[in-house]
């Protein structure tokens, strides 16, 4: 017996050491994929390991389980588009989170500690949030709850609320054998998080998206500590601690603090920027190729728009069609650039975009200047000069990619609406700019049937 618990903490730490390569290896594009796998196998072993630890398990369980959640995961990762992969992100998020609270509910017995039942009542809170406002998350970025925006009287509902969740949890550990205040704390926690993720507004999707990932780790870490099982507080620690310094990366991209990002919604409106009006002046395919036909340098900046057409192997036929012109070709990543962290990687990665040609927003910004074409791809936000030029922008301040530094900018879209923050662009109306509107994937294969 105690040979099998040393083989069993054994497998726990070397589950932990596959877990840190594998977040290593997440770190960049060329490596992700190994990460996963590295990631995965940690995974297998860690729970064949908890298995073994708990001794007598009914094991039928434990397979139908697996046969159906990975029938269930190998399907929606073939049949999910690329445009949707940030809702399943939230919904891995939201489910990874309700796991944890059902674990915590688990846990209650008459044999618990106040320690215990500390982290019940963690497990139970963080992992309530996280479902419930991975739920709404998706269904802001599924535009499926449309415009949804802050509930009639938000602020008081969500300080009784808060007030509740206190309430009820001191008196859950105070009188463990009420299942009263376990219902109520349950039902507490699921709607605090959706009166937590219902004022956020879309553009800021792609900080939600990451700091719910964070919560769900840290939810996994308390069921840990209820069930007193060391590698799920490891592998929750990692992904808690990898979650929120992803969110703070986020949240420096944009120029904005955390706390602005989840509680602008409480406040009070403010006033909306003027319109910008100007000139546009619109481009045809042909024209633009004769200007791409001359290019030395040109800087692709892709956006969710990109997503949306699933212009990315086109995209990446167009580059090498430039690069055989004789043309440097790079593009511009900005760390929010679509609906989740990462999204334009993803994309670009998928159509076998050279990764060394990514570039991030603080590599590029300085050798714009030199750039003869920055073609834009449905991206809004993320390149608007209001940023740095209109103070009464909502996201003045904010790091933007600097296009309108380049010789010509092109700019691809269906039509001048805003982008996902309902910004109006003032790039559109520079004398550097040209619009070429349509689908992006049309437009860019008329570029490459010109080149051919």
């Amino acid at each position: 017996m105690a040979n099998e618990q040393i083989g069993i903490q054994l497998a726990y730490v070397v589950a932990a050491a596959l877990f840190i390569f594998g977040l290593k290896f997440l770190g960049s594009p060329a490596t992700a994929r190994r990460g996963n796998q590295i990631s995965a196998v940690g995974m297998l072993l860690a729970v064949v390991a908890a298995l073994m630890d708990q001794g007598i398990v009914d094991y039928s369980y434990i397979f139908a389980g697996f046969i159906i959640g990975g029938a269930i995961g190998a399907a929606a990762s073939r049949l999910v588009q690329m445009t949707a992969m940030p809702e399943m992100v939230a919904l891995f998020n939201g489910f990874g989170g309700l796991a944890s609270l059902c674990v915590g509910i688990a846990a209650v017995g008459a044999s618990a500690g106040t320690f215990t039942l500390f982290t019940v009542v963690l497990s139970i809170l963080i992992g309530g949030v996280t479902f419930t406002g991975s739920i709404i998350a998706w269904g802001k970025l599924s535009e499926k709850l449309g415009n949804l925006k802050a509930l009639p009287n938000q602020k008081m509902v969500s300080f009784a609320v808060v007030g509740g969740l206190v309430v009820f949890s001191l008196l859950f550990i105070a009188f463990p054998g009420g299942d009263l205040w376990l219902l109520l704390l349950v039902a507490l926690a699921l709607a605090f998080g959706v009166l937590l993720v219902i004022p956020i507004g879309g553009a800021d999707m792609p900080v939600v998206i990451s700091l719910l990932n964070s919560y769900s780790g840290l939810a996994a870490c308390a069921a840990g500590f209820a069930i007193n099982n060391n590698i799920l507080i490891v592998a929750g620690s990692l992904v808690g601690a990898s979650g929120i310094i992803l969110t703070q990366i986020m949240c420096k991209a944009m120029n904005r603090s955390l706390s602005n990002v989840l509680f602008s919604g409480f406040a009070d409106p403010v006033e909306a920027a003027a319109a910008i009006e100007g000139e546009v002046k619109p481009l045809s395919v042909e024209d633009a190729f004769y200007v791409l036909e001359a290019a030395t340098s040109v800087a692709i900046i892709p956006g969710y728009g990109m997503a949306v057409a699933q212009a990315q192997h086109v995209v990446n036929e167009l580059r090498e069609l430039l690069e055989k012109n004789g043309a440097e070709v790079v593009f511009g990543i900005h760390p929010v650039a679509g609906r989740m962290p990462g999204h334009m990687n993803v994309l670009l990665a998928e159509a076998d975009v050279p990764y060394d040609l990514l570039l991030e927003m603080d590599e590029i910004n300085p050798r714009m200047d030199t750039v003869d074409v920055a073609i834009v791809i449905g991206a809004n936000d993320v390149v608007n000069p209001a940023a740095r030029e209109v103070e009464s922008s909502p996201i003045y301040g904010m790091p933007v990619i600097n296009v309108d530094n380049a010789r010509t900018v092109f700019v691809l879209k269906r039509s001048m609406a805003s982008g996902f923050a309902g910004i109006d662009n003032p790039l559109f109306f520079k004398d550097n700019t040209r619009m070429i509107f349509g689908d992006a994937k049309e437009t860019i294969t008329g570029l490459i049937r010109e080149f051919d």
